[in-house]
């Protein structure tokens, strides 16, 4: 296999994947009216997870199949100071779940949406000063 088709590291396609759910947080937070604000917080929530998961990665951190970002964050500031609100970040892990699936879940509102996509925005922020620029 060549240089040229040999796909980028781990640490790469994991903040690839979640520029991605980015991407589609903030298209949809544009929705107006037509918003479905449990779409945005689960992928503003997708987004801080798998950047979390990409710092790993990179850092060459075991970490187990999970999306409670809890773990994720604390395996990450067991090596690397975050300088983020944990408390923010972690409040994200409640997408991963009551936006997927029916149930006696609160509605989720615009400005429960902005606030979470805010948050995955910071984690970006936050974890692509500590990659490496390519």
């Amino acid at each position: 296999m060549n240089a040229a088709s040999e796909p980028p590291p781990l640490h790469l396609q994991w903040a690839e994947k979640a520029e991605h759910d980015l991407i589609n947080a903030e298209h949809t937070l544009a929705l107006g009216e037509d918003c479905p604000f449990d779409t945005v917080c689960f992928h503003a929530q997708q987004c801080a997870e798998k950047y979390l998961k990409a710092l790993l990665c990179y850092r060459d951190i075991d970490f187990p199949r999970t999306h409670d970002i809890r773990i994720l964050v604390q395996a990450a500031l067991a090596v690397v100071p975050l300088g983020i609100d944990v408390q923010a970040v972690v409040s994200l892990n409640r997408y991963a779940v009551e936006t997927r699936y029916p149930g006696d879940w609160e509605p989720f509102d615009r400005s429960e949406a902005i606030q979470a996509v805010k948050t995955a925005r910071t984690v970006r922020q936050v974890v692509r000063a500590l990659l490496p620029q390519t």
